[in-house]
């Protein structure tokens, strides 16, 4: 596991959370679930940390260079377009950063067997039909130091469950809920749409509704980052 991916994976959600905090001038203000959801879509897509910071103030930038100021910025999707940029600009300039040795896995080895055994005894609990995927995790957790060493391919065991952890609850959701979550969603984007591509709007869209799907379903998710 190399330390520019222990890096990137542990520390691109909350360098993000953090420097949009700093930039609107509120250390408290939470970022929302659509937000949550744009950060994941960033990660998935590749964009570079960097690429996002440097979004981050260029936005707020502009809106401080406008006359009228009279609305705060209250979502980080204020700044997709700009990300998207600066992105580009990246994508055109930047160079493959020089090796560096492999650094510690960033959380204790309990942490990690608790996290994977909490997760087991919450999707048991969710009731029949997730019995295969409690089975997994529980075999995960007692196998954890064996893990502890090759996160990334933890990582990756770890979306395979939560695929199929997002489909058996997507085969239970009641159409009315998932009707309000889309509803719920198209409020959020409307002021966005015209700044996101629609790739990227494919991609946030989903990343939403299945972080939706969950929290509805009382059900985890699953991956390393939620360790936070």
């Amino acid at each position: 596991m190399s330390d520019d991916w222990v890096y990137n994976y542990f520390n691109y959600f909350t360098e993000i959370e953090e420097h949009f905090q700093q930039a609107r001038g509120t250390s408290l203000f939470l970022l929302s679930p659509l937000d949550w959801a744009l950060i994941e879509s960033w990660k998935n897509a590749g964009v570079p940390l960097e690429a996002v910071l440097r979004g981050i103030d260029a936005a707020f930038e502009q809106w401080r260079a406008r006359r009228s100021r009279t609305q705060m910025v209250n979502s980080l999707a204020f700044c997709a377009q700009a990300v998207l940029t600066e992105a580009q600009v990246m994508a055109g300039t930047a160079e493959r950063p020089a090796r560096r040795e492999a650094a510690p896995p960033p959380f204790p080895l309990d942490d990690l067997r608790e996290y994977l055994a909490r997760n087991a005894a919450a999707v048991r609990q969710a009731g029949d039909g997730y019995e295969e995927i409690a089975a997994a995790l529980e075999r995960l957790a007692a196998e954890a130091e064996t893990h502890y060493g090759e996160l990334e391919d933890l990582e990756r065991r770890l979306t395979v469950l939560e695929e199929k952890l997002i489909a058996a609850a997507r085969s239970r959701q009641p159409e009315g809920e998932s009707l309000e979550a889309r509803r719920q969603l198209d409020a959020q984007l409307r002021p966005y749409r015209a700044k996101m591509t629609a790739e990227h709007l494919a991609i946030l869209e989903k990343q939403y509704l299945e972080r939706n799907l969950l929290e509805n379903a009382h059900l985890p998710r699953l991956s390393l980052f939620y360790m936070r």
